[in-house]
């Protein structure tokens, strides 16, 4: 089925009347198949989708907004293309509900790096469309959410977010500033870290999987 991005699809293998979905989304320089490997991990019931970045950067490798580099090697996001993005996938959503039977009360956003990034800006953006949310190794940046994001109505949406503590792309102190964000926010969150770098260990899997799971 040809839908607004390129996504690899499992169906539930417990079929409802209507399934609940994790929606996965890959990190910069990568694709939809790198996520995906855990499908066969993840619970029966739901309908696991991995969608693609749209921004090619060739060599088979994607990202949902560019980073840039100043003179001085200072990286930087394109907020803008961020923005972009979070309206796509949040429409991309909307094509998945009218074409698979998924029950729209239960969608779960399961980023990593950048895919993590924007699972928080969709979330805290639009917390009346998405139940749940795993963010493995990034950070919330409050510049790519919606104006007055901060009125919307939080207690209904649940986190889980972990971070490797020698994280050499994505400082620890980044993640660490997101715990006390949520906070402030009254989200119901729970922050895991593990002594890895930029990468989701096996404890980590094994811990966001029980969370999905309560």
């Amino acid at each position: 089925m040809k839908l607004s991005l390129e996504y690899l699809i499992r169906e539930p293998k417990v079929k409802l009347d209507k399934n609940p979905v994790i929606l996965l989304l890959h990190g910069y320089g990568s694709n939809e198949a790198d996520l995906f490997s855990f499908e066969t991990e993840l619970p029966d019931n739901y309908y696991i989708i991995s969608a693609r970045a749209p921004y090619d950067l060739q060599y088979n490798s994607y990202a949902w907004y560019a980073i840039n580099f100043d003179a001085d090697q200072n990286k930087f996001s394109d907020n803008e293309q961020a923005k972009t993005s979070r309206d796509a996938i949040l429409n991309f959503v909307d094509e998945l509900i009218e074409n698979y039977p998924i029950d729209k009360n239960n969608i779960v956003l399961a980023g990593f790096s950048q895919g993590a990034i924007l699972s928080y800006a969709i979330a805290l953006s639009h917390p009346d469309r998405i139940s749940k949310v795993i963010a493995l190794s990034g950070y919330a940046n409050d510049e790519i959410f919606t104006d007055n994001y901060q009125t919307n109505d939080f207690s209904k949406i649940k986190i889980f977010h972990s971070h490797g503590t020698v994280d050499q792309v994505i400082p620890i102190d980044w993640a660490r500033k997101t715990s006390p964000f949520l906070s402030k926010l009254n989200i119901d969150a729970t922050y895991k870290e593990y002594p890895v770098g930029h990468g989701v260990s096996p404890q980590n899997f094994y811990d966001f999987k029980n969370w999905l799971l309560t």
